[in-house]
């Protein structure tokens, strides 16, 4: 009986037909990927939090939609987004790969499509999104990001002053 990490080594080590991969390493190397806490997301919540602000991390925002969003400040509704230059297609530093370029132009086409579906719904039921690209500087991040909370946190209700008799 095989073991669950020798049954995942073979699927990372071979190539099924009709994949994305052109090779092995290829392949491994994309699955090794991760869609939530990368390096410059880890960076910017550590930020975040050392200023103070508590947030939930790739949570649902909008009910009925099946994305999540990378950084949510619920009670302000500010939601914020780190894109990578590979996946989401950074103007400044997006290089399409030689190999099998039909499909990863297609893929980036489609990812850049789900970011501005997912923006305009958001925007749509009255949120704020901040984007961030892995290249920005996140200390500027932080700060875009503590300011649009800042500014959009619901205030608490001030008690009627109490009449003078």
């Amino acid at each position: 009986m095989m073991s669950s990490m020798a049954r995942r080594r073979t699927l990372e080590e071979t190539v099924p037909d009709g994949s994305w991969a052109t090779s092995a390493a290829t392949r491994r190397s994309m699955l090794s990927n991760r869609s939530r806490d990368t390096s410059p997301e880890l960076k910017l919540r550590r930020l975040l939090w050392a200023q103070g602000l508590r947030y939930r991390v790739a949570a649902k925002p909008l009910a009925d939609r099946r994305r999540s969003v990378d950084i949510v400040f619920g009670p302000a509704k500010v939601a914020v987004e780190i894109h990578g230059c590979f996946w989401h297609g950074c103007p400044q530093h997006y290089r399409p790969p030689s190999s099998n370029a039909p499909y990863w132009s297609a893929k980036i086409a489609r990812n850049q499509a789900r970011d501005a579906a997912k923006l305009a719904a958001l925007e749509a039921e009255g949120w704020e999104v901040v984007v961030a690209w892995e290249h920005d500087d996140l200390q500027e991040v932080a700060l875009r990001v503590a300011e649009a909370v800042a500014r959009r946190r619901p205030q608490p209700r001030q008690r009627p002053a109490e009449p003078c008799e």
